[in-house]
């Protein structure tokens, strides 16, 4: 088994001839969202993946095995609702109504401008077409949005210390994480 524990976000940096010659992995959202996992690549070969914590890996992402190859990840079609607002009987506001209740229960849900997708859940499916909104299961890729307040995979959090020695600009003396 080939050991994997490093993730280039997208391939970020990396020159085009080594991604076009990279193996690739194709991966469902059920895995992707793991840490730790076993796949197999396009050249037969058992990868051991094994990333921080939290790591959250997309389609368009670069694994490096210990040995220095590299594997590209692609997002696999797997069963999804994709939801589209009605012309006939609603506007694309619809959509915007969807992904708040969606959201409200903590759903993982892909956001598109003129769709959104979500795994398959007939409560919801009768949900959303109450709502008036058109919900199709489809076999495509599932990339839902990470958390607000994720950390690992490709959040931008970003912190910093402050240096209070000589005086305490904010009224108070510890780091801040924004």
């Amino acid at each position: 088994m080939l050991q994997t524990s490093k993730l280039i976000a997208q391939g970020q940096g990396l020159a085009s001839a080594l991604l076009k010659r990279a193996t690739t992995v194709e991966l469902d959202w059920d895995v992707r969202q793991k840490s730790r996992f076993d796949a197999i690549d396009s050249a037969g070969r058992t990868l051991g993946v094994f990333l921080p914590r939290g790591a959250v890996v997309r389609g368009g992402d670069v694994l490096v095995a210990e040995d220095g190859s590299l594997v590209r990840v692609t997002a696999a079609p797997q069963s999804v609702l994709k939801i589209t607002h009605c012309p006939q009987h609603g506007t694309p506001y619809d959509l915007i109504r969807a992904a708040y209740h969606l959201g409200n229960r903590h759903v993982p849900i892909e956001l598109k401008p003129d769709h959104l997708k979500i795994e398959p859940d007939h409560v919801l499916a009768d949900m959303l077409r109450s709502m008036h909104l058109i919900v199709h299961a489809v076999d495509e890729a599932f990339e839902p949005e990470n958390g607000a307040y994720a950390s690992g995979g490709h959040g931008h959090g970003h912190s910093h210390d402050h240096d209070h020695s000589d005086h305490d600009h904010h009224g108070h003396g510890h780091p801040h994480a924004h």
